[in-house]
């Protein structure tokens, strides 16, 4: 087993677009690419690669899995050759075994540290001595339960509150240094490096303890300090409060620059907030939102640097597919701010509202076209009524359709007649799309030739597939699985093998993204992975989704084999008939 650290910066210099593009031409197709498959023959191109998982499928011939993977298939090496091969392209080296076991084991401290010491400042908040911390928090308009929900703490001033604690546990300086919970100081000891700050912990997709933020309550130091990269932790690759947006009932994320503004709009009623970790945006991060949503919308401070990251941000997520609106917070600097002066309603109004992007759209399409013109007039409102027919309030689109009526004294009915045309077409491509991805999905998972069991049993592969996707997408919902079906619920060998593989992992704090699986499974287990990422019939993956994969699972155990059903009597078979027929009744 590598350690994470390695596999984590293979992963970062082996990119799978760059890797692939040496020995395939691919093509962008919106937020994929795509090429002829270098495993079979073939005229179009079935071959994709995605970006947002690192990982590649082909529908023509069921090839797939991540760089590794790839790498293994194109150059006909094992894993480790594999691994090799790659890390010489990216000039990194593989650790010795001895390196890997030692790594993994300071890994573990380093998260068993940041747990207790989570543990502690927040009892050192609650405390007396927390005072001050607890009353700012309060100031600040945060209440208990949002202290309590973020797991919010205090550093005390006091240059060895944390280490001493620490010690008191059997945790040596050493182990601190590299959790970076403690400095090492000139005369070699270790001392605390969080001191009289209010503390952030960030938080895991797996619910680990990785890092802390801490804001400073008096003038000594930066305003802010947060952990420095560790064997758990890189900052341009996490995000604070992911681990609870990604299961929001909220449509898209809310990007937000700080800890403080993230817990305003999260105590607010909106969930679905995250920030960067003192950072700017980066390409990671921005692939790794991708991997949950497609829509974002930028709460960012409205001075000059706001704004200027704004601008950035729009870029980087266009390159990852992610679509962006955003917010304009007038007579506030940030949502924190806005939030206090007008309300949750009137943040609300802000949030669902989009017509500052839809004026933004308008006045670019207005100065495309000369509208004093017959020709300039039909122009921009062809391309107007597009933009109309996307704005899904009723309200909105009218208060819109009304204005632009007037401005141009046309009739509105013609616009709403055009819009009509539009929706009509846009509904018939949008069922005709989602028809041929359900074939799509059905027929490439199953017409592989040696997946009969899929084929006869599809409901409950499907369901399967589902709990997988679920798990990749949500790792902590192992927790809940745990307690409602077993590996033995399975009724296909391969995603029985998956879930397996998948739990262990997850019960021992290990990753299950694609570069970590592939030194576990096999080509053809990898394949099925990669297809369940590429073929998702649904973006469905938060708990009710999860509930309803568990439920056909939980139907499958009641149903009898032809053998069971043959040794029955007739009042026995008379009611398991009537059972499965009222089960039907009920799907249907």
């Amino acid at each position: 087993m590598l350690p994470d650290l390695f596999i984590q910066q293979l992963k970062q210099y082996s990119d799978i677009e760059r890797v692939v593009s040496g020995y395939v031409q691919l093509k962008k197709k919106g937020r994929y690419l795509v090429g002829l498959c270098p495993f079979h023959s073939e005229k179009s191109g079935s071959f994709f690669i995605y970006p947002q998982t690192q990982s590649f499928y082909c529908f023509g011939c069921g090839a797939g899995g991540d760089v590794i993977t790839f790498i293994r298939r194109i150059e006909n090496l094992e894993y480790m050759e594999a691994v090799k091969f790659l890390a010489d392209k990216c000039g990194l080296e593989v650790p010795e075994n001895g390196e890997t076991d030692s790594r993994t084991l300071l890994k573990k401290k380093v998260l068993e540290i940041n747990r207790e010491s989570a543990r502690f400042f927040h009892n050192c908040l609650m405390s007396d001595q927390g005072k001050g911390a607890y009353q700012y928090l309060i100031e600040r308009g945060r209440d208990r339960k949002t202290i309590r929900h973020f797991g919010l703490g205090y550093a005390p001033d006091d240059w060895y509150a944390l280490v001493n604690h620490l010690k008191s546990k059997g945790y040596t300086e050493q182990e601190m240094i590299e959790a970076n919970v403690a400095v090492k100081g000139k005369k070699g000891n270790a001392f605390d490096r969080f001191r009289n700050r209010v503390m952030f912990p960030i938080i895991d997709l797996r619910g680990n303890v990785v890092a802390f933020g801490g804001r400073a309550l008096d003038d000594k130091g930066a305003k802010y300090l947060n952990s420095s990269d560790t064997p758990v932790f890189k900052k341009s690759k996490n995000l604070f409060a992911l681990n609870f947006a990604k299961t929001s009932k909220y449509p898209g994320l809310i990007l937000a620059e700080g800890y403080m503004d993230v817990i305003a709009i999260h105590q607010a009623g909106f969930d679905n907030a995250v920030a960067t970790l003192g950072t700017s945006l980066t390409d990671e991060q921005a692939r790794l939102i991708s991997q949950y949503t497609d829509k974002v919308i930028l709460a960012y401070d409205s001075d000059g640097p706001g704004q200027a990251a704004t601008k950035r941000a729009i870029n980087m997520f266009d390159e990852v597919g992610v679509k962006v609106t955003v917010l304009s917070m007038t007579g506030a600097k940030d949502p924190d701010e806005f939030i206090k002066k007008y309300g949750r309603e009137r943040f609300a109004m802000l949030l669902e509202g989009s017509r500052n992007a839809v004026e933004f759209e308008l006045a670019k399409i207005r100065s495309a076209y000369d509208v004093g013109t017959p020709d300039g007039k039909v122009g921009f409102l062809k391309e107007a009524c597009k933009l109309f027919a996307g704005i899904k309030n009723p309200l909105e689109r009218e208060v819109y359709i009304t204005q632009t009526a007037n401005e141009l004294e046309i009739s509105p009915q013609a616009i709403l007649s055009q819009i009509k045309n539009l929706d009509k077409r846009e509904y018939y491509r949008e069922r005709n799309k989602q028809k041929s991805d359900m074939n799509l999905y059905i027929g490439s998972m199953a017409a592989a030739k040696d997946d009969l069991q899929r084929q006869q049993k599809l409901r409950y592969a499907m369901a399967e597939e589902g709990i997988l996707y679920c798990l990749m997408k949500n790792p902590d919902f192992y927790r809940t699985l745990e307690t409602k079906i077993g590996e033995q619920d399975f009724v296909t060998d391969i995603n029985r093998e998956l879930y397996h593989t998948f739990v262990t992992r997850l019960q021992e704090g290990q990753g299950i993204e694609m570069l970590d699986l592939s030194s576990q499974l096999s080509e053809q287990a990898m394949a099925r992975v990669s297809a369940i990422l590429a073929t998702a019939p649904s973006q469905r993956c938060d708990e009710t989704a999860l509930e309803d994969y568990i439920r056909i699972l939980i139907e499958h155990r009641n149903v009898k084999t032809d053998r069971e059903v043959a040794q029955m009597d007739d009042a026995d078979l008379g009611e398991y008939i009537k059972n499965l027929a009222a089960k039907k009744n009920r799907r249907s």
